[in-house]
């Protein structure tokens, strides 16, 4: 009979610590524990990683290289698995041709609806492809999209000729194109070009019927600005220059095709319906707007077809995305947005006995949008799959046939299995999720008073309703709506409007050499530490410098290309992994070696290091939850709730005028512990004098906030109108998304 359980046995990958585990197959299993306890390296980095290892080297070599890299995990014993498909919050990004439509198949089945019934009959389905030269439009490739000249970054308009008003490289005083334009006598050279007039500033820039008006014709052989611009750096086949490129990225812009306006399809393809519908115009629809219009089509010859693309519609919709659009661009997605599209992509697949390893999959979704995740979820369960979740969210771990959790604390303070068992078991277990699920949350304080407003006005970004609204100054407002209802729109306007600092959940480096204390600043400080109590230069200090290890460069690893076979990285020979030349590990303080102090903890550090400035420093970091973060970490391997959180620590840090802060979803990855030091750290910003604005889901910070902004009703163009302003106590009785969550869920932990 075959095993239906994944075995582990001693897995020590990261701060694993000799953790064993048997995980059933065929089941829901949530694994849970606070922000840097070990629950990712056991799903992500143990059980996926040896899963597609193994299931590579079945693959020839040059096969190998083509598909995604796993490093192999560090465990005693493994078996069980089958082959494994991770569904992350990575942005799905693609390239310029990625739309919602391609990456879920979507698109390929409205294709297939068009080549069998529009009207003119065009041919197969590839001519409604814009990736295939029969479908594309001929202008932009497909694209959409043309670069067009940014002519309102050309000139100066207070300065002369002479005095360099074009701006474009090569066009300036002393430049090769100078003359083309200063020396043929039909320009006044030393006057500002505020003071020509209309048609002069027109016959410089476009040439042509404006040239030929002027009192003082050009030569024949005149080009305008614009022209000569284009002609040089867009019309070109060669390989540009790298000076080129930028001057391309100063002086363009992307504008929608004027061929195709944006339906990226030749004049065929644009023009051939299906019951009065072009395949443009279908694509630019809502998904619930495509969803209606498909449901009609009642042609006994498409019936598989349209029964497939309405399956995988309602899917989309039911997960959330209905108020995308099939034409909409994979690098636009937020995180939350493309894990459920792959989610919605998985759901039609036939494979049964899979592992689905999934990240978060509530992030991004309103408490009323949950339940439908966990449908999905539960779908591929019941599919066949073993399904294996990493979540924070109680209402997730309420639903899972098992919850597993590691701990007990973070770093190394974690890594050990302290719970597995039911939700209701759980409560009773003492582990830290059990007593945060257990225990009573204080009231809510009485909300601090604003101490001015920022208004943002006619706000019309995206499907924002000509919004005017105040956001309070000197408090924490959180902006609260279903996926799509304009929050992000919104806070963008406030940006803009306002100049606030946004702190999101981007990569805060992609340069494996920084870490928390180079990005924060502290790093310099740590290096003349060690300069001062040894009588050497900091500058020996430092991985990237003078005491770097010559061999690595300070990288503590080799990387060897090795062509169509994986590459190989092993730890440096000459330094042991520890990047410094053997002088300089020589140099102590308090007889640990710089390297050593890489290896602490930011915790440890607090204590460990003599030197109170870099205490304090550190214990920004420690504020923020992160104190389990090794001070030499490379920050590429940080989660996006944790480069959050590590710019919320620089900002803490250097901010010293009253600023305006607004932070995306800042609760991502964390803890229900580490939400309530989330809470002080946010309100550590407001006591500075600081504005706060949150775009967030979670219902304990909405109660927590001084004013609550909540927009929808619904999504797409269903919402970007604001339902409700003021405090978050008085939004009761309202049939909104969010009053309804509110007043469901009590304002305390979710309990047994």
């Amino acid at each position: 009979m075959a095993d239906r359980s994944i075995t582990i046995r001693q897995a020590r990958t990261n701060n694993l610590d000799g953790l064993d585990l048997v995980v059933p197959r065929n089941q829901l299993v949530v694994f849970v524990g606070r922000s840097g306890s070990g629950k990712s390296s056991l799903v992500f980095d143990t059980i996926a990683a040896e899963a597609g290892f193994e299931l590579n080297e079945t693959f020839p070599p040059f096969a190998r290289n083509r598909l995604p890299k796993w490093t192999r995990p560090e465990v005693e014993h493994i078996d069980g698995l089958t082959p494994v498909i991770v569904i992350d919050q990575r942005r799905i990004g693609g390239n310029a041709r990625s739309t919602v439509g391609t990456i879920t198949d979507a698109w390929t089945y409205l294709r297939l609806l068009f080549s069998r019934l529009s009207e003119p009959h065009v041919g197969e389905s590839n001519r409604f492809s814009f990736n295939d030269p029969t479908g594309m439009c001929p202008t932009c490739h497909g694209l959409g999209e043309v670069v067009v000249s940014a002519v309102d970054r050309f000139l100066d308009l207070d300065k002369s000729l002479a005095g360099g008003a074009i701006r474009l490289p090569g066009f300036g005083n002393g430049g090769y194109w100078y003359s083309q334009y200063a020396d043929i006598g039909t320009f006044h050279v030393d006057t500002p070009l505020r003071d020509w007039t209309a048609s002069e500033r027109e016959a410089l820039l476009y040439g042509g019927q404006a040239a030929a008006d002027l009192g003082h014709k050009p030569p024949k052989d005149y080009e305008g600005v614009v022209e000569r611009f284009e002609r040089i750096y867009l019309r070109t086949s060669d390989n540009l220059s790298e000076r080129k490129q930028d001057t391309i990225r100063k002086f363009t812009k992307s504008g929608t095709c004027p061929e195709c306006a944006g339906d990226r399809l030749n004049e065929a393809a644009r023009t051939a319906t299906v019951d009065g519908h072009s395949i443009g115009r279908l694509a630019h629809l809502e998904i619930t707007e495509l969803l209606d219009v498909v449901r009609k089509i009642d042609t006994s010859s498409v019936r598989p077809v349209v029964a497939a693309l309405t399956a995988r519609l309602e899917a989309m919709v039911t997960i959330g995305l209905g108020y995308l659009a099939l034409s909409r661009a994979t690098t636009t997605l937020s995180g939350g947005e493309s894990q459920r599209i792959k989610t919605v992509k998985h759901l039609g697949s036939s494979l049964t006995e899979m592992t689905y390893v999934v990240d978060e999959p509530t992030v991004g979704l309103h408490p009323t949008d949950v339940d439908s995740m966990i449908k999905l979820l539960e779908q591929l369960r019941d599919s066949g799959n073993s399904v294996l979740v990493v979540e924070h969210d109680p209402a997730v771990m309420r639903h899972a046939d098992q919850v597993v959790e590691v701990g007990p604390g973070a770093g190394a303070g974690g890594g050990r299995l302290v719970f597995q068992g039911t939700f209701a078991e759980l409560g009773d277990a003492g582990t830290p999720t059990g007593k945060a699920l257990a225990r009573t949350r204080p009231e809510k304080a009485q909300p601090r008073r604003a101490d001015g407003t920022l208004t943002v006005t006619d706000a019309k970004r995206n499907n924002l309703q000509r919004v005017t609204v105040g956001f309070p100054t000197g408090v924490m407002t959180v902006l609260t709506g279903v996926a799509g209802s304009g929050k992000s729109s919104l806070a963008q306007e406030l940006v803009e409007q306002h100049q606030a600092i946004v702190i999101d959940q981007k990569p805060v480096s992609t340069n494996r050499r920084s870490t928390p204390i180079t990005y924060t600043g502290i790093a310099p400080a740590i290096r003349k530490l060690f300069a001062r109590h040894n009588n050497v230069p900091a500058a020996l200090f430092s991985a990237n410098s003078d005491g770097a290890c010559p061999e690595c460069k300070g990288l503590g690893v080799i990387y060897t290309d090795l062509a169509f076979m994986d590459g190989q990285e092993v730890v440096c020979e000459t330094c042991q992994g520890r990047r410094f030349t053997p002088e300089v590990l020589a140099y102590t303080v308090n007889g640990r070696s710089i390297a050593d102090v890489d290896e602490l903890t930011i915790d440890e550090a607090i204590t460990e290091l003599p030197d109170a400035r870099i205490s304090r420093a550190l214990r920004q970091l420690a504020a923020v939850g992160l104190g389990y973060l090794r001070l030499g970490q490379s920050l590429s391997t940080l989660s996006g709730g944790e480069c959050q959180r590590v710019k919320i620590a620089k900002e803490l840090r250097q901010a010293e005028q009253p600023t305006t802060y607004v932070l995306d979803e800042p609760t991502t990855g964390l803890h229900l512990d580490d939400i309530d030091t989330l809470l002080e750290v946010l309100d550590s910003l407001v006591e500075h004098g600081h504005t706060v604005v949150v775009v967030e889901h979670n219902l304990d910070v909405i109660r927590q906030a001084d004013w609550l902004i909540d927009l929808g009703p619904g999504p797409g163009r269903h919402g970007g109108t604001v339902l409700f302003e003021g405090r978050p106590a008085d939004y009761v009785d309202r049939p909104t998304p969010t009053s309804l969550a509110l007043a469901e869920r009590p304002p305390y932990g979710e309990g047994r």
